[in-house]
């Protein structure tokens, strides 16, 4: 029964594709219109559903489109230089310090100051000619952002992390557990405890030396440190970004009118907008296209009904508490990282993952625990994630990064793995 299921398969083809370095958009494209082929579905069905799934990522991907635009902007003005010079200033010449520090500033995106991935584009090209006179290995600082935009949801209970509490509140109601947002919150620190662990273990293995070029003159040499009115404008412009993005709770509303504040207010020369535009769009139209695609194959492997029959045949073979935890820690992996989200995926597992919890005698907090973790593992190495996919987006602004095996392979292993490790064993203890 595994060996026909669709959406094993299907993730299975799209990460060895992957891995042999196919193009993401086209792996991912592949992988669905087999998950569909294997349903049932003739290939015009299963075109028309990965298609109309892909407007679930529709805002995410004009997101990532706007604020490409708004940090082009940035990069066009004195606040680089002045950027680097400041954040140059509270970053220790050691990598290991560096490093932790890039996580440190991470976690902030997801609950003090809750703007997510658009952080990223406007910190971390700036700092790439400083990491590379450290000889720091890019693949540890991809692990520290992923950790700084993953580990503060699951572990903590404001920003991002109140929606993915509140998320999972609601399905576990559903299925008639009645928990609060403290109850989940006195258990899901696991996760991110075992996620600091990856986070320790990943720099240390990657704390030698690694050589990259630098492809720009350094920022010092080319810009000055003065602030003029367009630099005043655009920063400005940042701040309206991300006030009303936290005010409205809507990405694409405030990278608009953060471009349209600088285009006003003379930030960004009229002459000069197309040129923002394109930039923007250069650095970031792939990736919001690769999220577009992937919600079209989250949409055929739901359409499928493979993730219930996996659920299902966890429910038949878990044979024990141990087991039974195991399979479904697996198969969460496999559906997120298929969709490429962990907020999503708790709908999909909870409603079988209840009552199986149940059967084999899970307390209620041993529950809370497994489907969080179970939901969330997958989120760090997936293709499709915006955890990878941001982290990414930044390191590779000078093409020396590469998606699969500096992004997603190192924070699938150092992250995955050792949430699955933890979920196990505090699950039988609880």
């Amino acid at each position: 029964m595994l060996l026909t299921n669709p959406v094993l398969i299907s993730v299975c083809l799209m990460y060895i594709l992957c891995l042999f370095r196919f193009n993401i958009l086209l792996a991912i494209l592949l992988s669905g219109i087999v998950a569909g082929i294997m349903s049932g579905f003739n290939l015009i069905h299963t075109m028309e559903i990965l298609i109309n799934g892909m407007q679930g990522n529709l805002e995410t991907a004009l997101s990532y489109i706007l604020l490409g635009a708004v940090a082009a902007a940035i990069s066009g003005t004195n606040l680089t230089a002045i950027l680097i010079h400041k954040i140059s200033s509270i970053l220790s010449s050691k990598k290991i310090i560096f490093v932790l520090t890039i996580a440190f500033i991470a976690c902030f995106s997801q609950n003090l100051i809750p703007v997510h991935i658009a952080f990223i584009p406007v910190l971390i090209p700036p700092l790439l000619n400083i990491m590379n006179k450290l000889k720091i290995d890019r693949r540890a600082v991809a692990c520290a952002l992923t950790f700084g935009l993953q580990a503060p949801y699951v572990s903590l209970g404001v920003g991002f992390g109140l929606l993915f509490y509140n998320i999972l509140k609601k399905e576990l109601a559903n299925n008639s557990v009645i928990v609060s947002i403290a109850d989940i919150q006195s258990v899901m620190w696991i996760g991110g405890a075992a996620m600091f662990c990856g986070l320790i273990c990943a720099v240390l293995f990657y704390r030698k030396s690694r050589q990259y070029v630098n492809l720009e003159k350094s920022m010092d040499e080319t810009f000055s440190l003065h602030m003029g009115k367009k630099e005043w404008v655009v920063l400005i412009g940042a701040a309206v970004t991300f006030g009303i993005q936290i005010y409205t709770s809507s990405i694409p509303l405030g990278g608009l009118l953060g471009l349209l504040f600088m285009i006003v207010f003379g930030g960004i020369d009229y002459n000069k907008v197309q040129e923002v535009m394109d930039n923007g769009m250069s650095m970031m139209a792939y990736i919001a296209f690769i999220m577009l695609v992937a919600a079209g194959f989250g949409a055929v492997l739901r359409e499928s009904g493979g993730i219930n029959e996996l659920i299902s045949v966890a429910s038949a073979l878990s044979g024990g508490k141990f087991g039974g935890a195991l399979l479904m820690l697996l198969i969460g992996l496999l559906v997120t990282m298929g969709i490429g989200t962990s907020f999503g995926t708790i709908p999909i597992i909870a409603a079988i993952y209840v009552p199986l919890c149940i059967n084999l005698g899970f307390s209620v907090s041993a529950t809370i625990l497994l489907i969080g973790i179970a939901a969330a593992i997958g989120d760090a190495g997936s293709p499709a994630s915006d955890s990878t996919l941001g982290p990414t987006s930044g390191l590779n602004a000078d093409g020396q990064h590469d998606h699969i095996y500096d992004t997603c392979v190192p924070t699938f292993v150092f992250f995955n793995i050792p949430m699955i490790i933890f979920a196990l064993i505090f699950s039988m203890i609880i």
